[in-house]
């Protein structure tokens, strides 16, 4: 049974109109009104993310390859803290929409109690197996021994970084964007100042070359994970952090994993598969330019963020609204709801394309300063990938969705058959086995967004999902 504290939280009335803004009003005014904050979050994060790979492209293509795994690792421990986070999204969706509050408040803090025990797990995890992952990535001398220590300061970040994302998506399920986007704007903002002041040294400030990028990376983790824990400690949207409401209540926890379960396996699936394309391109013939093709490709998926990134935040408002629809029994809105989200941010997704498509030459010259061969290998993969931007952000945004309504176990389907059937097995035959290059292997990615795209759209439009019981 859910307990609650009438004491300690905001009566019924008081919440319940602020938290239900998801389900009222105009479908298409609302969706662009909660995507932007998340929008504004995705974007700081992007330049951030485009920021360290300027900075190490200013050191070395080893320096380009640590920051590049170390983005694959630490995607990995968000897709293992979404466990808790889209769990925590869909209930507290759902309870809000049925005018439910004080359940929505216990399930938030059982998610964070979760993502607390996540966060020391991954911690732990990245630092042991540092030296394993890089060896599976091909690397060797210089480059293997910069990734590792790179890998290992990094994981120390991770203790924040879970309840800094597990309490956003809590949030989130509120329909409080803007607190999410606030905290994280900090997070950016420190990350920036303290990498750039490390790696080139300012006043008192030594420079500590590419461990400058990683410990401002891990200042700014910090900085958010504290401030996440301060805002819900002292009550934000209704939701408010309660020491003995985080203690483990196996019947809530058993329903926050039946949700973020299959969505965490489908994250993990997904990560295995992107880390045995990372694989492949390491072993891309000629060897002597496969740093050249790594490189290349980790610039390549950045820029590439600037569609993945806002997708997510248009899937993120379709996911509350889709949830408090449904909680309300309005399954007509939950479906205009993601149909919407789609169209809104496929117009954003076919600009990107013509910039991608145009700007491909100028794009590598700016983020590689020492490479003429990075530059060279890069441009042409990318204006590829130009063509198939809006079947990415279809896909995610459809995903996003089902999630919402606590639909979690067809994405999981959806990606074990995009990428083990599609992206992997096509990656190697062109770029190994016919010799293909970068090339090769970016025609099996785009081919793993056309069938993503595909499948999510079927399975949204006919409406399965509105039937999920959460």
């Amino acid at each position: 049974m859910v307990q609650s504290d009438r004491s300690s939280t905001p009566a019924r009335e008081e919440t319940v109109p602020k938290l239900s803004i998801a389900n009222r009003g105009s479908v298409r005014k609302t969706v662009f009104l909660l995507s932007m904050p998340v929008l504004g979050e995705q974007l700081l994060n992007t330049t951030v993310g485009l920021a360290d790979v300027f900075l190490a492209g200013t050191i070395s293509v080893h320096a380009t390859s640590a920051i590049g795994l170390a983005a694959y690792v630490g995607w990995l421990m968000s897709m293992i803290f979404m466990l808790a986070g889209i769990g925590a999204t869909a209930l507290i969706s759902r309870t809000i929409g049925a005018g439910k509050p004080d359940q929505a408040n216990h399930f938030a803090n059982q998610a964070l109690g979760l993502a607390a025990g996540m966060g020391i797990a991954g911690c732990v995890f990245i630092y042991v197996l540092a030296p394993t992952l890089a060896e599976l990535q091909s690397m060797r001398g210089d480059t293997y021994l910069v990734v590792v220590r790179y890998l290992r300061i990094d994981a120390v970040g991770h203790l924040f970084t879970s309840f800094t994302l597990v309490g956003a998506a809590s949030l989130r399920g509120a329909a409080d964007m803007r607190t999410p986007l606030k905290i994280l704007a900090v997070v950016n903002i420190v990350n920036l100042i303290a990498s750039c002041s490390l790696v080139f040294g300012f006043g008192f400030i030594p420079s500590i070359g590419i461990d400058g990028i990683v410990v401002g990376t891990v200042i700014g983790r910090f900085v958010g994970g504290i401030l996440m824990i301060l805002v819900l400690a002292r009550g934000r949207s209704g939701l408010r952090i309660r020491l003995a409401w985080m203690r483990p209540q196996w019947s809530s926890l058993r329903r926050i994993l039946n949700i973020g379960g299959p969505a965490a396996l489908d994250g993990i699936v997904m990560w295995s598969g992107h880390f045995i394309f990372l694989m492949i391109i390491g072993r891309l013939k000629p060897e002597s330019l496969r740093g050249v093709y790594y490189a290349a490709h980790i610039i390549g998926i950045r820029i590439e963020a600037l569609t993945y990134l806002p997708a997510v935040a248009f899937g993120a408002a379709a996911a509350t609204m889709v949830g408090q629809a449904l909680g309300a029994g309005d399954a007509v809105r939950a479906r205009r709801v993601g149909h919407e989200a789609v169209l809104q941010c496929g117009l954003l997704g076919l600009g990107l394309s013509f910039f991608y498509y145009f700007g491909a030459h100028d794009i590598y010259c700016w983020m590689q300063k020492t490479d003429d061969l990075v530059r060279i290998a890069g441009p042409p993969a990318l204006r590829m990938a130009a063509f198939f931007q809006i079947f990415l952000t279809t896909a995610i945004i459809y995903i996003n969705a089902l999630r919402g309504a606590g639909d979690t176990r067809y994405p999981l389907l959806i990606t074990l058959v995009s990428v083990y059937v599609v992206r992997l097995p096509l990656g190697y035959l062109l770029g190994i086995h016919l010799e293909l290059g970068l090339m090769g292997v970016w025609i099996g990615m785009c081919g793993d967004m056309v069938l993503r795209g595909i499948l999510a759209t079927v399975r949204f439009t006919r409406g399965r999902w509105i039937t999920t019981t959460v």
